[in-house]
């Protein structure tokens, strides 16, 4: 009883798996026909051209045999004359019918590509960072670029194309019908063995399909990690071991092509295989009948283009289903980015921050990126208007998740950060960060001009505004040194300026911004002394009257702080300002004697 029931719950759950992914599929196409909407009265004159021409085809053969039978065996010149300029003019009509149909789907194909990239990169700007940290930007990339790029086929031919083969069988068959049910059965006799051909490859192609989409993916998320670490590949002398990874996932990416290409190279002799079967058989039954007047030769030569234009649009459907499943492979991967809701949401009543006028207090702050390993236990503290705190701790010690919270990049779970008395929640994000003003440690330029790359192409920041905030961080000199000025493009990642003129650059896009709160997250790590002392020196009026938070591992810096907070495991341990902490001779002391003792 047992073994028997094996099989019944395997075709069971085969059976729910298939109507699941039929329902998927249903649902996905549903999703992608609805970004053809704006487009109705487009697809609607798409839809015409597309009948209207369907038909122009299988009606040659037809005037064919009335040429052969009526006019060619006759003997009349004048009537074959008129007929062949009847056929020759149907072949101008369709060529432009085409022209103009291959023109309309471009058009509407490009336009929903276009509105499919829109929806995706603007989704991908409101995602959380926390969407960032688990996702490799190589899979992003291959979302917006090469899997909207699999749909341009299914929009620019695949729908509307299924359309016409569909009705172009449909045509032929009428006119075959009209003239001959018995060879008209004949042609179709072996259309069952047509349709098992295509079951087979179409299950075969999606299924690799759906594997080369995986492995472009791998392979661009490996590329963007090679590129972006390719200083510390050289560096290690890992070049050989990078390119056998990357070998590793070309020659897997080679092997699912060799495969498609395989099943192809094998459905397309096994259609034209059937396709002069049917050929031959209709040849054998006419020939016999041909003596006896029952069939004429006009009729033979129509029933032979038939076949032949028969056989080509069910081969082509079989080309268009493809697209179809390749399609919903790329829609399926394209929708679940956009489905995807890891965004920090702002509250239905969210109000405007126009500006800091009291101060940030943090109350018992709970935090884990996870939801498992907590980053921030039970956080407390204020940072009142105008007072500049600093926060100390070793790495892992929870200070940059204090910025992150505070930018709301990440949500909380439990506690409060509240802003002038009200919950950070309770401020629009988009209002917050406008005047929030943060200068990271590894500094990210745009591959643009300096000048963008201070503003932002903000609109309440000008030129004057730009040479304002460079002249005031000393960073005026150096990019008037540069060979267009403020106009020279910094290439990608700043990669014509030295570490330490990107992060001049970095404090000219936050003293430009003007901020009402100013973070700088370990902002002079990275850079030489002299340099850092430029930087100390123009940054004291930048913190002058502002309200400001700085993280930094070099306590030199942040000894004229009005507080330390010194964190550690996710807890405040200490906090005081410079002085007292030392005099306390606890954690803080410590880190201090220590990373003097090191110089």
């Amino acid at each position: 009883m047992k073994r028997r029931a094996e099989p019944c719950g395997i075709l069971r759950v085969m059976s729910t798996s298939t109507e699941q992914r039929q329902a998927v599929d249903y649902r996905l196409m549903r999703r992608l026909l609805r970004f053809l909407r704006p487009y109705r009265s487009h697809i609607a004159g798409a839809v015409v051209l597309t009948l209207t021409s369907s038909a122009l085809g299988p009606l040659r053969p037809y005037l064919t045999r009335i040429a052969v039978d009526e006019h060619i065996v006759k003997g009349d010149l004048d009537g074959l004359l008129w007929f062949v300029g009847i056929i020759f003019s149907l072949l101008l009509l369709q060529g432009a019918m085409q022209y103009a149909l291959s023109i309309a789907l471009t058009w509407i194909g490009q336009h929903v590509l276009l509105d499919i990239r829109t929806a995706l990169y603007r989704h991908v700007q409101r995602l959380a960072l926390r969407y960032y940290d688990t996702t490799p930007v190589g899979r992003i990339v291959t979302r917006v670029t090469n899997d909207v790029e699999t749909l341009n086929e299914l929009f620019s031919q695949g729908i509307v194309s299924m359309i016409a083969d569909v009705m172009t069988i449909v045509w032929i068959l009428a006119f075959m019908l009209n003239t001959s049910v018995v060879l008209t059965g004949l042609t179709i006799i072996i259309l069952p063995l047509l349709l098992i051909a295509s079951f087979v490859f179409r299950a075969k192609v999606r299924t690799v399909y759906s594997k080369i989409r995986t492995q472009v993916a791998r392979m661009n998320s490996f590329m963007n990690e090679f590129v972006s670490g390719i200083g510390i590949v050289q560096l290690f002398r890992q070049e050989r071991r990078m390119m056998s990874d990357f070998g590793q996932i070309n020659r897997e990416h080679r092997t699912l092509q060799d495969r498609s290409i395989m099943y192809y190279a094998t459905f397309y002799p096994v259609v034209e295989f059937l396709s002069m079967t049917a050929v031959s058989v209709v040849l054998f039954y006419a020939a016999r009948h041909v003596a006896t007047g029952e069939i004429t030769i006009g009729v033979i030569i129509m029933f032979f283009q038939y076949t032949e234009m028969f056989f080509r649009p069910v081969r082509d459907l079989s080309e268009r289903y493809n697209i179809l499943q390749s399609s919903v492979v790329a829609s399926e991967r394209i929708f679940d980015l956009l489905d995807t809701d890891m965004r920090v949401n702002d509250a239905p009543d969210a109000q405007t921050f126009t500006g800091l006028r009291d101060g940030i207090d943090f109350r018992d702050v709970r935090f884990s990126y996870d939801g498992n390993v907590p980053v921030l236990n039970g956080v407390s503290f204020r940072v009142g208007k105008g007072e500049t705190v600093a926060l100390v701790g070793a790495t892992g010690a929870g200070k940059s998740s204090i910025i992150n919270l505070l930018a709301r990049f990440y949500e909380y779970q439990d506690g409060d950060i509240l802003i002038d008395g009200r919950s950070i929640r309770a401020w629009s994000q988009d209002t917050l960060r406008r005047r929030i003003a943060i200068v990271l440690q590894d500094v990210f330029l745009f591959s643009r001009d300096v000048s963008d790359n201070i503003s932002l192409r903000r609109e309440d920041i000008d030129q004057a505004r730009v040479e304002e905030a460079a002249k005031r961080l000393g960073a005026y000199d150096f990019i008037s040194r540069l060979p267009h000025g403020f106009q020279t493009n910094v290439r990608e990642r700043g990669a014509v300026l030295s570490v330490g003129q990107k992060q001049l650059i970095s404090f000219c896009r936050a003293l430009a911004s003007d901020p009402d709160i100013l973070i700088l997250d370990e902002a002079t790590s990275s850079i030489d002394t002299e340099t850092e002392q430029l930087i100390e020196r123009s940054i004291r009026t930048l913190l002058a009257g502002r309200t400001s938070i700085v993280v930094a591992h070099r306590l030199s810096t942040i000894q004229r702080a009005d507080r330390i907070i010194v964190l550690h495991h996710g807890e405040i341990v200490e906090q005081g300002s410079h002085a007292e902490l030392l005099e306390h001779n606890g954690y803080y002391a410590k880190l201090h004697r220590l990373q003097f003792m090191e110089r």
